[in-house]
């Protein structure tokens, strides 16, 4: 009974207001939380390059969504078609080094183009990797 009743008269010293006029800043023993940042927003990629559009005739926007690339034009199609299952509007590309890009929006504004990429990845966390083209002509 005693030693119950000398945790409980310990246990209620926690809860009176310090005393101590220690400063922790000093006290070697005494580490400052450090938070964790907020990640960033993943940075954009940007490059530049003279494509040719092969789904559309005369389409003349400067920047492009563009959520794949590859080396084979049928893999290229075959990811469009999964696209438009998902509900996006891609359209086939080929840069001048033989590249097939799928973009899946063109804009003439870059920010408006900047604004879709965030959306599509906060949408989408599989296309956490949409970049921006600027197109040459």
């Amino acid at each position: 009974m005693i030693l119950v009743s000398m945790m409980l008269s310990s246990c209620a010293s926690f809860k009176k207001p310090s005393t101590s006029s220690f400063d922790d800043s000093e006290s070697p023993y005494v580490k400052e939380e450090v938070k964790p940042k907020v990640e960033e927003a993943k940075k954009i990629v940007v490059k530049e390059e003279k494509v040719k559009i092969l789904d559309v005739e005369n389409e003349q926007f400067k920047y492009y969504v563009i959520i794949g690339s590859f080396k084979v034009l049928d893999n290229a199609r075959n990811y469009k078609q999964q696209l438009i299952k998902e509900g996006f509007t891609p359209v086939l590309m080929e840069n001048e080094n033989g590249l097939y890009r799928v973009s899946v929006a063109a804009f003439n504004v870059e920010d408006v183009a900047r604004e879709k990429i965030a959306s599509i990845r906060s949408k989408y966390q599989k296309y956490s990797d949409v970049w921006l083209l600027i197109r040459k002509f």
